[in-house]
């Protein structure tokens, strides 16, 4: 998964359903938001969903791993987990686990 326009064009189509979804390049990589949430991530052209207590089981029921990065000699781990692979086949597939990270996106901001 590169950023091309074409990926990002596919990411629009992949979201479509949660509405209105933009693509902001950052960190080498990109930020996915729907209105003002950012539930999603691209990072070594991997796709993550954002994760919280409520959800995170799901992720790892599948044993899909986190995100994470080298800082100062520590690994960070944030709260986004790989989406699963057949889901990068349809908007249907995706759908549910992309409203599952829209609502983790929302909680966290609530707090």
């Amino acid at each position: 998964m590169s950023l091309s326009p074409e990926f990002t064009d596919y990411l629009h189509e992949l979201f479509e359903p949660l509405g209105k979804v933009r693509v902001r390049r950052m960190f080498g990589g990109a930020g996915i938001f729907c209105e003002d949430l950012m539930f999603a991530l691209v990072a070594r052209e991997v796709l993550y969903l954002k994760v919280d207590d409520e959800n995170r089981a799901q992720f790892e029921a599948e044993g899909l791993e986190a995100f994470s990065y080298e800082s100062k000699g520590k690994r960070v781990q944030l709260s986004y987990f790989r989406a699963p692979d057949e889901t990068l086949d349809s908007p249907a597939l995706m759908h549910p686990w992309a409203r599952s990270a829209l609502a983790a996106a929302l909680r966290s901001a609530r707090r």
